[in-house]
């Protein structure tokens, strides 16, 4: 990191959450930089092309252009940053400021929350706020443009903020202009906005129920002379709770095609991307392939309502991985010849166009490998120390030689008390006497020579169960284990997968070929109906064949 000076106009601008700069402040600012220049330097970063980018200082800069122009040498702090350093660090140095408004806090917050994949626990330990003003400040990302802008220029209070958030973005902007011409309160407004909550025609659940409810308005306009008027229920707990459970049940129900599937509620704005292979925001074809296998790569329920029960299909939920990969394919672009480039930009992106709607993907793209997420590493590791120690176990000298490497090379730390004392207190009928080494010397001695060599097999099982997963690949290999012998097609694997994946499966097994025309038929029913059906494939030996993704 140094300090120095650039030009002014040779400073770009960067991605600034603060969008609302108070005119009297700013002019108080201009004639200070006017008497006695910048004193405090801005922080930049360069860029590849030899330009430098502003990360934090926009109002310093934005006095300085006025006070002295595009020629001003602008005391500057060079640091090297990548792209997500730099929107981190711009959003939280932002966000700390005591004149930030509400609204450009919630902006910045949820983009915090997207760079910690979700976890808003982190991102409020980044921010220094506690939860519940960060789930606060989220909740205001369902409000409209026109509202969050009111707020930003103090139209408008924060509590009018919040009561727009919980309707659509069509009802607030509609309601909006006669809260500020007619000057409503939070408490007017509150009024208004309960005559038209819990809409049943907006309701995404079954509403058979409805019908003969005493909380349908229908029924209290039949019974009473002052209503809310019809189309609406007034017991909003139970509105919510029938929503939810909707929500969940749709959830449920893409979890056979996608590894991941989320609900996304107001403030998750930024937690998830549209997977879009060409265009400006595309990751490559190529890369869009990887993608498909990724577990961060899945589909997405609205909870938000304006698009309440939708649908999105194709979302990356890793969005600074997302941020990398497209990045990498804009370099790798600008490294190919002018031809090249020229070629592969043809056509560019009806996805990427489809990606900023927000609209509803088709379909999901078929798997062309198993995904490696967290469940089937899981479950493959658990395998290999399984298949591993049911050998070494057969053989006591060989149990003893592995015992004495695995101490050898520093892993001792990895040998636990529980799977020795087991054997120690069935074959000597005592429990080791803990801290008490002279009793448990003595007991040892009495040892017959099988239960002493069953006891260093029990502490070679521990280790083996004990140790990380690099060095347990690294004795699977030495072993040469044969995980043929201790593996074959079962419900608990392909639970793990999606139905895409099971075809993937099914393509590396041979049990497609197998299956012949019904196989399609079967794809087309459940989930369940389809494990039942590739585990019991007439004729087929399922012994002897292990799927790459199972593989050491």
């Amino acid at each position: 990191m140094q300090s120095n000076t650039l030009r002014l106009g040779d400073i770009q601008p960067g991605r600034n959450p603060r969008k609302y700069f108070d005119p009297a402040k700013m002019a108080e600012m201009i004639e200070s930089v006017r008497a006695q220049g910048v004193i405090q330097p801005v922080l930049v970063r360069p860029l590849e092309d030899g330009q430098h980018q502003l990360v934090a200082g926009e109002r310093r800069l934005r006095a300085a252009r006025e006070a002295h122009g595009e020629d001003y040498p602008m005391p500057v702090v060079i640091r090297e940053m990548d792209e997500f350093e730099a929107r981190s660090l711009a959003l939280i140095e932002n966000i700390q400021r005591d004149d930030m408004a509400p609204s450009e806090e919630a902006v910045a917050a949820a983009e915090i929350v997207g760079l910690c994949q979700g976890d808003r626990d982190e991102a409020a330990r980044q921010l220094g706020w506690t939860r519940a003003v960060l789930d606060a400040r989220l909740a205001l990302m369902n409000c409209s443009a026109s509202v969050l802008d009111a707020l930003n220029t103090r139209t408008i209070k924060l509590g009018h903020a919040e009561l727009f958030a919980a309707f659509t973005k069509e009802q607030q902007d509609k309601i909006l202009p006669v809260v500020v011409k007619e000057g409503h309160t939070v408490a007017d407004l509150k009024s208004v906005l309960e005559r038209a909550a819990c809409s049943l025609n907006a309701a995404i659940f079954d509403k058979t129920d409805c019908a003969g409810c005493q909380h349908n308005s229908a029924a209290q306009a039949e019974m009473f002379g002052e209503s809310i008027g019809t189309g609406n229920c007034t017991n909003r707990n139970c509105y919510n709770e029938k929503t939810e459970k909707q929500l969940d049940a749709t959830a449920a129900g893409l979890r056979d095609e996608f590894q991941t599937v989320r609900i996304v509620r107001p403030g998750d704005n930024h937690t998830r991307i549209q997977l879009v292979a060409d265009g400006a925001k595309g990751v490559g074809v190529e890369q869009s392939k990887a993608c498909y296998a990724c577990q961060n790569f899945g589909a997405a329920v609205s909870a938000l309502p304006d698009s309440l029960g939708k649908v999105y299909k194709g979302q990356c939920f890793d969005t600074v991985c997302n941020m990398k990969k497209v990045a990498a394919r804009i370099k790798s672009e600008k490294a190919e010849p002018a031809a090249a480039k020229a070629a592969s930009s043809n056509g560019t992106s009806k996805a990427s166009s489809a990606a900023k709607g927000e609209k509803p993907a088709a379909a999901a793209p078929e798997a062309t490998v198993v995904s490696e997420s967290d469940r089937v590493k899981t479950y493959r590791v658990a395998l290999w120390r399984k298949a591993l120690r049911r050998e070494v176990s057969q053989d006591a000298a060989l149990a003893r030689r592995y015992l004495l490497a695995i101490v050898a090379t520093g892993q001792a730390r990895s040998i636990e008390a529980g799977p020795l004392n087991t054997i120690w207190e069935r074959l000597i009928d005592d429990k080791p006497s803990v801290g008490d080494f002279g009793k448990a010397a003595t007991a040892a001695a009495t040892l017959a020579a099988d239960n002493e060599g069953k006891l260093m097999i029990a502490v070679t099982m521990s280790a083996i169960q004990g140790v990380d997963v690099a060095y347990l690949t690294t004795m699977c290999r030495h072993h040469r284990l044969d995980l043929a012998k201790h593996w074959k097609l079962d419900k608990e694997f392909l639970e793990l997968i999606t139905k895409s994946e099971m075809k993937v499966v099914a393509d590396e097994l041979g049990l497609r070929t197998a299956m012949g025309e019904n196989f399609k038929k079967v794809f087309g029913k459940s989930k369940s109906e389809v494990i039942d059906a590739l585990l019991s494939v007439d004729g087929f030996d399922y012994a002897g064949k292990v799927l790459k993704v199972l593989k050491f």
